[in-house]
């Protein structure tokens, strides 16, 4: 049965790396759900946080493709439960005088927050857990979505396990 499942890669900062790993997904006829990629507290190396949508036996061939890769220094699997994970939403949300009031409020209960206003319409940012942002843009709908961008969700795993880059 197919489910997500969440991996962090740890890499040294290479040109291509992102692209490289790319390249294993698309030629293993693997889907990435996301994406993202970002420098650690050690300068040169940087985590990919990737998404994806498989069966186990799927998860793991990944994973051992992935650690095959020369740059890469350690993968590691989140388990749900201990996982934080956050993407960034940013909407543009249809808002006159007539209802920008409602609009505001209604991203306030998300802890959103407004970072443009234009004449007919109000932008707004919000991070948080996927479901969360898939919340707010339900009850953004109603107003009119005039726009939306959301990033890769980012994640790292709870309490005080690390994942130590013993091997620089």
């Amino acid at each position: 049965m197919s489910s997500m499942h969440t991996l962090s890669v740890l890499c040294e900062d290479v040109d291509g790396i992102v692209s490289r790993i790319a390249a294993m997904f698309t030629r293993r006829s693997f889907n990435i759900e996301s994406i993202s990629s970002g420098r650690t507290e050690v300068p040169g190396i940087n985590r990919i946080t990737i998404v994806v949508n498989g069966e186990e036996r799927v998860v793991e061939q990944i994973t051992k493709q992935l650690n095959k890769l020369i740059p890469v220094i350690k993968v590691s699997r989140y388990d749900a439960s201990s996982l934080v994970s956050r993407g960034l939403l940013m909407v543009k949300v249809s808002a006159d005088n007539s209802n920008r009031t409602q609009v505001v409020e209604a991203a306030k209960l998300f802890r959103a927050h407004v970072v443009d206003v234009g004449p007919d319409s109000l932008i707004i940012e919000s991070t948080g857990s996927p479901s969360k942002l898939q919340a707010l843009l339900d009850v953004l709908e109603p107003f009119g979505i005039r726009e939306l961008v959301e990033s890769s969700v980012t994640a790292m795993s709870r309490g005080p396990k690390a994942m130590y880059l013993s091997k620089i």
